[in-house]
């Protein structure tokens, strides 16, 4: 499972679904969990069609099974990965 947040430089809710997903992913080990900058990446967040900051997407085995944007919850974190389990 591979949890992705999209992210951009000046966005303070960012930094608050940043330290979420820190903490969330305490929880989930097994979570591949990496955090993508929309302007470093642009090509790939278009392609993903990536509209706001922050998005979290949620993959299993390379497919998205959930995406949302906004500072999540650790549980609403742990709902999505839980879409992603094997």
């Amino acid at each position: 499972m591979e949890l992705v947040l999209y992210t951009s430089t000046f966005c303070a809710p960012c930094v608050r679904a940043r330290s979420v997903l820190r903490d969330a992913g305490t929880l989930l080990p097994q979570a591949r969990i990496r955090e993508v900058d929309v302007l470093s990446h642009l090509r790939e967040s278009e392609e993903l069609r990536i509209e706001s900051t922050p998005t979290l997407v949620v993959r299993r085995n390379g497919t998205e099974v959930f995406r949302a944007s906004g500072v999540p919850s650790v549980q609403q974190v742990l709902a999505a990965a839980a879409l992603a389990l094997d």
